[in-house]
This record gives C-alpha cells, structure tokens and sequence, in this order.
C-alpha cells in the first residue's frame, strides 16, 4: 500500500500544534499568514487523506509492527535468545517499567491514537460537501479502525491504559485515570469496529490495496468477543468472513513471509514496508517526527535472521517448536509435497542442520554458524529467499501481516470448541491449515490409528514417544493451543497473548523447563543427536522464566514509568 510510503509533512506539522499553548498577555508575536494552522488544514478531502496516511504510518514504528517486536517473541514458549542479546530480559522475565520496550511501544501505540482521534474528531466537524461520494464515511471508518487497533494492542500488552477519545488540549485532558481492557472495550474498540464493520468496503482496488477493510474489523471485533472470552460472539463474526469468500488460503505458506505476493488471498491486515525507500537510511528511522526521514522499511528481518548472514540471531526457535516442526509429517500423498521430507511449514519457518533447500543462497551442508546450542534459526521474516545477507543497515521490505486468514480459521476452531464442544468440525477447520502445510491431517491420523491422534508438543527426545490421545473437546483444544497456533503462527506476534488468555502460562514454562533439566543430565543421548541436533550445549530458555513467572507481573507490561511520573491520575 503506497500510501503509507508517502510521509505528508503537513499532516505530520498539524500533530504537534495541540501541544503548543499561548498566552496572548505574553506571547505578542505576530502569526504567520502562511503558517498552517487547525483552522486552515481541515478543509478538503486531500487534507484528511493526507493526515489519515500518517495514522497508518504510525503502524510501522518498530515496536508496533517491526523489528523490535524481537522483545515479545521470545516471552512465550516457540523462542529463546542468548544471555548477551538485549531481548533477554524479557525471555527471564526481569524487565521493568522503564526498560525501553516497555516505553517505547507505550509511546508509540499512544502517537497512533492520537492521529487518529485528530482525523475522527476534525471529520466530524467538517462540511459534507468537500468530500466525493463515500469518502467522508469511509475516511473515519478506517480512521476508527486504526485507533481501535491500536488500543487492543495497548489493552492486551499493558492491561489496560488511559481512554483518550480526543484531541488533548490541557494538562488536564492528558491526565486520565488507568482503564481496564473491559472499559477499554466498550469504550472505544467495540464501538470503533462496529462503525468500522458497517462502513468499510470487502476490498479496495489500485493504489488503495492494504487499506483497512471490512475483513479487518470484522475479524478483530471477533478477536476482541474471543479474549473476552464471549466465544459465541466470536464464533459468529469468524463465520461471517469465512463465508464472505473474500478470502483463502494461499497454496504457497512462504507467501505470507516475504515481500512477494505481498496483500495475498490470505491477507486481512498487514502493514507495508518497502527497501527501495530512502536508500541508505537505516531501517530503524521510521517517522516518529519531523525530523527523521521515514525509512519505511523494517528491522525484522535482522533480529531474526542469522549472524553470518548479516543478522543477528537475536530470536531463536526454542527446542520445543523446532522438534514439533521435525515431526510436523509430510503427507507424500498432498500434491502439495514434490518428494519432501521436512514439511513446506518447517522450511519457510526455521533452518536447521543438513535441511532441506536453501537459505540465504547456500545450500543446506553449507549453512554456517550452528553451535553453542543453538539448533534452529529463524526463516520467517528474513531476507534468507532472495538475498545472500541481511543488508548492513537493517533494511527489510518485508510487510508484516497481523492478521491473516490461517488465523481466522484457527480462532473460529477454538470457538466452536468452546462454545459448542463440537471438536469435530473444530479438525476440519484446523486441518484445512494443516492440508496447506503439506502434513498429515488430524482426520488422517485418525484413520489410521482408531480415532486417536498423538500429541505433538510431547518431546519424543525427552519422554521417548507422543501419546495417542481420543479426539474429544479436551484434546482437540489442547492441540490447538500447543500445536498448531504454536506452530502456524510463531513469530507473528500473537503467542504471549495466547499463553495468557489461556492462562497456561506456568504449566507450559514448566514443561519446557523440566525437557531442558532432563537434556542437561542426558548430555550423551542430546548432543547432535537427532531430532534436533543440538551442538555442545544446553540453551536455558526456560529455567529463570520458569522460576521468574507470576501472573500479576508479567501477564502484561507495567505502566511505563515515564507515565507515572508526569500522570498525576496514575
């Protein structure tokens, strides 16, 4: 979506004049005549276009949608980092209110919502007849989308947060008392989204593609009612886009992690970055002010890819992911397989030793870098498929999809087995992603083993084999919840999240922790032995989070501290 490659400086000037007071008793400098001004800017539609770009610009801060997402990704159970790597504070949970993740997403999330209350506020203000056809509607709509966006991530990663549903203009107004996720909801996201739903066109066309959609807003309304746990809520906002048949699966997963096929059959909101913009700017300057140039592109690719490529390794597959991804089994009857052994998931997700296929150009008896413990590195988001190393300055084009069509699907399985214990058609849903995957169906497993399936998230390292477990609402969701979000979804920014809604927080830290013992006393049987090869040492992903773990603390963020020295309501 080019939109959102082009910084309006205008818009961008028009934020900063709310924070700037006068007193005319004092201040007796005489105005500009050419200075754009509130009462000057609002007055066409090109102007609320123009200011609506920078609410999607603010989509593409790091902490929001880019690079430093790393900090999250390594808080659940599919990853680790190392000692030395900044993240892992966060992987131990040992962070705290003014560490600068915790700050920066804060800030960030809060300068979207406040370009998008000053589009929302101004249109409602405006004169109908500056606007053609439907676009004064369709303009708030995607204004109010955006804001509700940006208070469910605030919501579900700080556990609540101050209700701004307008410009500030006094201390005052910027002072607001700490709201739940619930009065967040009824506040501002369920009402921004239904506006949004009933307003918001299925797809737009041209230049327009990757604009909020009605897909969109339906599917984060249903994600919303689903947190809440309002599983038939949920359950009905899902069915509405699957039956929609606007979107579909794609064949090719790896389309969904690249810069190719960007805005695909799958895509239901994802946010555009480019390489080609601001050459030898590094990735990291997105247009937080008027004073950085806007990069547009993101620094994903290098947290995640590998050190001798160019990257840094900073995020790691934990052994837990990467063994469910070895035994994730090709289906040699799927057309979709061409003589494969490791799945299509397991090669666009994580290389390993001796793996199929490429990565970064090699072949895979000459990937370099495997030692230390570390068994697996992260594929998904980096440049690996088209470049030999990850640029110097942290550059990637590669969008970054929140949401997407597999991720419907798997929550409308969780919610038919929540609201109607019908697990049955919960496995149609969930091997439809696993039909796409190349690997063998539940059904499939089913049929071959008289009704039971195994559970995959077992280690067979550790415990010698997986048990085979009767499909039954119990099971069929445990799998959901361990298996498949697990292993379709990693790295894409919603695993913490689900930990916590699910509240299996502990136990899953836990389990992964007594592997990790049982690997430290069984060095002999580990070391580059198979499944997962492991060379010369056991990475502790596990041991302090384990330990560190308590959910009053680390479900969600605290308060920046920043905010509770200058909010007086705090």
């Amino acid at each position: 979506m080019k939109l959102l490659q082009n910084k309006i400086s205008i818009a961008i000037c028009v934020c900063s004049l709310f924070f700037i007071g006068c007193n005319e008793d004092s201040f007796l400098e005489e105005i500009n005549p050419n200075a754009i001004t509130t009462e000057t800017f609002w007055e066409s539609e090109k102007q609320f276009n123009s200011a609506l770009t920078t609410v999607y610009s603010a989509l593409q801060f790091q902490s929001v949608s880019g690079g430093l997402l790393q900090h999250e990704f390594v808080m659940g159970d599919i990853a680790g980092t190392e000692s030395w790597y900044r993240p892992n504070a966060f992987r131990n949970l040992t962070y705290n209110a003014s560490l600068y993740h915790v700050t920066d997403k804060w800030n960030e999330l809060y300068i979207g919502i406040f370009r998008a209350n000053q589009v929302i506020q101004f249109i409602q203000e405006a004169e109908n007849d500056i606007f053609l056809g439907n676009s004064k509607v369709e303009i708030e709509a995607q204004a109010r989308f955006l804001r509700a966006f940006f208070y469910f991530q605030l919501a579900h990663t700080y556990g609540g947060g101050m209700i701004h549903d307008k410009v500030a203009e006094t201390a005052e107004d910027r002072s607001k008392p700490f709201s739940t996720i619930a009065e967040i909801n009824e506040a501002i996201i369920i009402p921004d989204l239904v506006f949004a739903k009933n307003n918001l066109p299925q797809t737009w066309d041209g230049s327009d593609v990757g604009r909020a959609t009605w897909g969109a807003a339906t599917s984060l309304l249903g994600k919303v009612y689903l947190y809440d746990k309002d599983f038939p809520a949920a359950r009905d906002l899902f069915k509405e886009v699957i039956d929609s048949n606007v979107y579909s699966l794609t064949a090719n997963i790896e389309d969904n992690f690249q810069h190719e096929n960007e805005f695909n059959s799958e895509s239901i909101f994802e946010v555009n970055y480019s390489f080609d913009i601001a050459p030898g700017v590094p990735g990291a300057a997105v247009d937080d002010n008027v004073n950085e140039s806007g990069a547009e592109s993101s620094t994903l690719a290098t947290a995640v890819g590998q050190l001798n490529y160019g990257a840094f390794n900073t995020v790691l597959a934990s052994y837990n992911l990467h063994e469910m991804l070895v035994y994730d089994e090709v289906d040699t009857t799927n057309p979709i397989n061409d003589g494969n052994v490791e799945s299509r998931r397991m090669n666009s997700t994580i290389a390993v030793r001796g793996m199929e296929g490429q990565y970064y150009g090699f072949e895979s008896d000459e990937v370099k870098g495997f030692g230390f413990g570390q068994s697996a590195y992260v594929k998904k988001h980096s440049n690996w498929y088209h470049l030999s190393a990850e640029p110097a300055q942290s550059r990637s084009g590669i969008n970054f999809r929140h949401i997407r069509y597999a991720d419907v699907l798997l929550m409308y399985a969780e919610t038919l087995i929540e609201a109607n214990g019908d697990f049955a058609t919960a496995i149609e849903y969930i091997d439809m992603i696993r039909s796409r995957a190349g690997v063998i169906t539940l059904q499939q497993y089913m049929d071959d083993n008289g009704g039971t399936f195994p559970q995959l998230h077992v280690s067979t390292q550790v415990h010698g084999a997986q048990p085979m477990v009767t499909a039954s609402a119990e099971t069929v969701l445990t799998h959901l919840q361990r298996v498949e979000r697990a292993v379709e979804l990693c790295f894409e920014g919603h695993r913490w999240k689900d930990l916590v809604r699910w509240g299996i927080v502990k136990e899953v830290f836990d389990e992964l922790n007594a592997d990790e013992v049982w690997r430290l006393a069984n060095t002999d049987e580990v070391y580059n032995a198979p499944p997962l090869n492991i060379p010369g040492r056991i990475r502790p992903d596990f041991v302090l989070s384990s330990a560190n773990y308590d959910p009053a603390k680390h479900n969600y963020f605290p308060v920046p501290s920043q905010e509770l020295q200058t909010n007086d309501n705090l």
